[in-house]
């Protein structure tokens, strides 16, 4: 009897379709930390000299930093949108923060604005992890609501959420002391930050909310994927205290601006710790990252911040800019025993890539329409590098413009003027080679037909 069993089980075995023996593999939890307008040159690995971010800093020295990574958008509801769809902005639904054309209606700052949010049939991370067989959650800032109370992560793939909305935005009454949030579908008391008290700070109620769910899934079969969605450093400038910097020769903004990227390393360090503490550390992989480039607004206090810190790095430009200082940002992968400790890899890639990224780790399947390439191959061996394509960006603040990489090749493209640079050697995009280069402009010209889908919310001139 046990010799045909053995031998029945073998056959089984045989015969199974390769995505059920995967499933049977323990496949490596995910946490995903996303910070806000978190500048390419804000974080010590990326040549920050006078903010400290000694958790982060650790973090790559451990795992990979990569130095040529991009966000989804040059702001943050289109940025978030392609990180979550793998769609990027010549084909999302979500290409701005405010709609041209449509949308629904709320209200911001006082004013009557339009936004879109995600469609009900729209596919994120958060379904082809859960669909994978992964735990789903998300802690902190959602922002691809649009307005939408319905258009929650609860609705896209995501089993637990607790943090914010965009359609409750004017409810929590502080974007770093909120009273009140949105837990499971309904919206739940912080209780030390009522009646204007502030003890709760956010980058703090996001960790250990973040650590709460690590907590309660560590122990589960099924392996976990959890957002750690930051709102720091993005504005206003608030900072329970000025930690370290309190003594420093600097101005009252500056001294809150480095704060909040303290706050936000202090989260880094806590949530590996936490992991290293509960032997989760050796099958999990820690992504560190931002949704754009630094400066939130385009106000003289917040460029001067931007600019005492030299948050752009290296780079021309800021938030809001399809130049590498708004679209470039830091990326780091850590992971022990998976991820190689010291690497630096220059691989291209961009927040599109998560969707088929995340469904390579978890050997599923990434949503139908992605437009991004699975760089898990390239997390675990730096060196390797794929073949060129193309990353596509779409924006419409400020008039209508488009952005492209393949290879070292960075064109942007206004009012009909197409201007090239080579990043290789012009990194702050200095010296436009357009006239010098013919066979590369056609190439991207000859991309860019095939780039975009009409959008109803974001129309050009003479679209139906």
């Amino acid at each position: 009897m046990l010799m045909k069993f053995v031998k029945r089980l073998l056959l089984l075995l045989l015969i199974a379709p390769a995505s059920l023996l995967a499933q049977t593999k323990q496949r490596p939890n995910i946490v995903f930390i996303l910070a806000d307008d978190l500048g390419y040159g804000d974080v010590g690995v990326y040549g920050q000299q006078k903010i400290l971010t000694p958790n982060i800093d650790e973090l790559a020295k451990e795992g990979t930093k990569f130095t040529d990574f991009y966000a989804g958008a040059p702001v943050c509801s289109p940025s978030r949108g392609a990180l979550l769809t793998g769609k990027h902005t010549g084909h999302a639904t979500i290409r701005g923060n405010m709609t041209i054309k449509g949308g629904i209606p709320g209200g911001k700052e006082g004013k009557q604005v339009y936004r879109q949010g995600l469609l009900p049939q729209e596919q994120t991370i958060g379904n082809v992890l859960r669909n994978a067989g992964y735990t789903t959650g998300l802690v902190g800032k959602w922002h691809v609501d649009g307005f939408d109370t319905t258009a929650t992560p609860l609705a896209h793939g995501f089993d637990y959420f607790y943090g914010w909305l965009v359609a409750y935005e004017q409810t929590y009454r502080s974007t770093y002391w909120p009273d009140q949030w949105y837990r499971n579908g309904k919206m739940v008391d912080i209780p030390q930050n009522k009646n204007g008290q502030k003890q709760y700070y956010t980058s703090e109620i996001i960790t250990d909310d973040a650590i709460d769910f690590i907590g309660k899934h560590k122990n589960d079969k099924k392996p976990f994927f959890v957002m750690v969605n930051h709102s720091n450093p993005h504005s206003p400038l608030d900072a329970p205290h000025n930690t370290i910097y309190e003594n420093k020769d600097w101005t009252a903004d500056q001294k809150t601006y480095a704060a909040m990227v303290t706050y936000l390393d202090k989260s880094v360090g806590k949530i590996k710790q936490y992991l290293i503490d509960n032997g989760l550390d050796k099958n999990t992989i820690v992504i560190f990252t931002s949704d754009n480039g630094p400066r939130s607004e385009p106000t003289k206090q917040l460029t001067d911040v931007a600019n005492f810190f030299q948050s752009y790095g290296p780079l021309r430009g800021y938030k809001r800019d399809v130049t590498e200082g708004g679209i470039r940002i830091p990326l780091v992968v850590w992971g022990k025993g998976l991820i190689k400790a010291g690497a630096v890899s220059h691989t291209p890639g961009y927040f599109v890539d998560f969707m088929a990224t995340f469904a390579g780790i978890a050997n599923g399947k990434p949503a139908p329409g992605t437009d991004g390439i699975n760089l898990y191959p390239y997390f675990l061996n730096a060196q390797a590098a794929p073949k060129d394509r193309f990353l596509y960006w779409e924006f419409f603040e400020g008039g209508y413009v488009q952005a492209v990489r393949y290879g070292n090749w960075k064109a942007i493209i206004r009012n009909g003027k197409l201007s090239l640079y080579d990043l290789s050697k012009d990194i702050h995009e200095d010296h436009d080679l357009a006239d010098a280069q013919p066979e590369i402009v056609k190439k991207v010209q000859d991309y860019l037909r095939t780039s975009r889908t009409p959008s109803p919310y974001w129309p050009l001139e003479g679209e139906k």
